[in-house]
């Protein structure tokens, strides 16, 4: 028997097998996915107040591949968790295709609202800037800037690979309940 004899035999046999089969008809629905409101991204150039540019002007911080910021008295041990993301991420914000004007906003309502929910572990994805001009993190580094400006942070640094890499970060948040030493 050559091997186009057994090929057919094989396939009248499976069709055979299942020839009295048919097939389930089914209307599948879409996913639910939270979708973003729309937002203008080509803001004029003069889209921040005076005040605030000046305030800020200063204070550009070097952001290098990797973010890591710690506050004096945050513990080794509770770095190194963090870093490897061993700490229970207590909610997530997706900052991607945001200007930096809304990602601001965006950013002081979530850190508000986690620490009215006593959320101490949040994941911020910010991006890794390829559709930016230049192809520079602009959110990472306003990110980098914001976030040491706040004394709710206490510590943040990059999201291990598989959970975002240098596209997101861990950020440890204050207790509430404990006040500023």
């Amino acid at each position: 028997m050559s091997d186009e004899e057994k090929k057919a035999d094989d396939n009248m046999l499976f069709f055979e097998a299942f020839g009295d089969i048919k097939q389930i008809q089914q209307q599948r629905i879409e996913p639910y996915r939270r979708k973003l409101p729309p937002r203008p991204l080509n803001l004029p150039v003069g889209d921040e107040d005076e005040t605030e540019r000046d305030l800020y002007a200063d204070q550009e911080v070097e952001t290098g591949e990797v973010l890591d910021f710690a506050r004096p008295g945050v513990q080794q041990r509770v770095m190194h968790d963090l870093r490897r993301g061993y700490l229970e991420i207590g909610a997530e914000l997706d900052l991607h295709g945001l200007t930096v004007r809304y990602a601001r906003d965006d950013l002081n309502r979530f850190l508000k609202a986690c620490q009215e929910r006593d959320i101490r572990c949040v994941r911020i994805i910010h991006g890794k800037g390829y559709r930016s001009e230049g192809k520079q993190p602009i959110l990472k580094q306003k990110l980098n800037l914001w976030l040491r400006q706040r004394d709710d942070v206490l510590a943040f640094t990059s999201a291990t690979r598989k959970e975002g890499g240098t596209g997101a970060a861990y950020v440890l948040l204050r207790n509430p309940k404990k006040g500023k030493r």
